[in-house]
């Protein structure tokens, strides 16, 4: 990097951290912690537990923009200073100093900017994730359990929770059908991005003519709704079935009708459940799915720009993004229209400067 590229990376930089200030309004959010503080030290609130959890969720959100906000004022405001200073009197090891930190500039402003993507109302909570394979057997089978296996690892880089909900193994290999909750900074934040349908291109390794395959599997995501949320389900509206769980579980898990699925019928919307034992917390939790999903079918329908819309159909022309290991391996998201060459580094769930391109391009 030169002087040239240094400064014009430092004019990009502000004018990020400009817009980011126009959206923070940082006088605004110490007013309102100001009053946040006020309505804290009322003894009188305490007795209203959810008012002094939903105020003290709201502090701790803005305290952490601030935060973030003020770093990165400061750390760009010290650099452009100091890259003035170096240019005025010719300090070229100052200025290899500054080069060799750009990056780290960079991902602070970066950071912040994708913090701001993620102040929804309900990107903090918890993801509820589906995976179902398309048309296609063994292969749409096999698919889906690499897309979970991607999540999982993709989970634990970030120190997420993860509840398996429901897996249904296929008949010769991968998943039929998994259902999980991670829970988490910014869970549903992240994952929401993930929504939609994923395409692979590979030679397959169930073929024993190695001829090219294409395989596709849907993600449906919807946040993990508060018990405060309201959303009437009525019982004429639902079909309930039970029935055994399979794999792995235990003798009364695998013997016993402790499974349930909750169908839908104005929407449609299936879920299942049969991570429990109990019958009655498998139905508790295959019901908090339906009304998560049909939540975030509401949203849907109050803001059709939203980039978590309808996945549409399993199959060819519907992908949000492509994965080809063969002839050639990139990963492009077509979204934000980036692609990457580090294929196997995706696979084992390095995914969050995807997901994060993805955001800032729906933005």
């Amino acid at each position: 990097m030169d002087t040239y590229e240094f400064g014009e990376l430092l004019k990009e930089l502000k004018i990020k951290l400009q817009n980011i200030e126009k959206i923070i309004k940082p006088n605004e959010a110490k007013e309102k912690l100001e009053e946040i503080q006020k309505m804290q030290e009322d003894p009188n609130l305490w007795q209203d537990t959810k008012k002094a959890a939903m105020l003290g969720k709201e502090k701790t959100k803005l305290n952490n923009l601030l935060s973030a906000y003020e770093n990165a004022k400061s750390e760009l405001v010290g650099t452009i200073e100091l890259f003035e200073l170096a240019m005025k009197e010719n300090d070229t090891d100052t200025l290899e100093a500054l080069f060799a930190e750009s990056d780290n500039l960079n991902e602070v402003i970066t950071t912040l900017e994708i913090s701001m993507l993620l102040s929804g109302e309900n990107d903090n909570k918890g993801a509820i994730v589906n995976i179902h394979p398309g048309a296609g057997g063994t292969e749409s089978n096999d698919w889906a359990s690499i897309v979970y296996r991607m999540y999982l690892r993709f989970c634990e880089r970030e120190g997420y929770k993860v509840e398996t909900l429901d897996f249904q193994e296929g008949d010769e290999a991968g998943i039929k059908d998994v259902s999980f909750i991670v829970r988490g900074d910014f869970a549903y934040g992240y994952f929401k991005a993930e929504h939609g349908v994923h395409r692979l291109v590979r030679i397959s390794p169930f073929d024993s003519n190695a001829r090219r395959h294409t395989s596709f599997c849907s993600v449906i995501v919807s946040p993990e709704i508060d018990d405060d949320i309201e959303i009437q389900v009525e019982e004429k509206d639902i079909r309930i079935d039970y029935y055994r769980a399979s794999g792995a579980g235990g003798q009364h898990v695998n013997k016993t009708e402790s499974a349930v699925r909750i169908t839908h019928l104005p929407t449609n919307i299936v879920v299942q459940c049969q991570n429990d034992r109990s019958q009655h917390k498998n139905k508790a939790t295959a019901m908090k799915m339906l009304k998560s999903r049909l939540y975030e079918l509401e949203l849907e329908k109050q803001n059709e720009n939203k980039d978590t819309g309808a996945v549409g159909e399993n199959s060819f022309g519907h992908q949000i993004r492509s994965y080809v290991l063969a002839p050639y391996q990139q990963v492009k998201d077509l979204r934000s229209n980036i692609a990457y060459s580090q294929v196997d580094s995706i696979l084992d769930g390095d995914i969050k400067k995807l997901i994060e391109g993805v955001l800032i391009a729906n933005k």
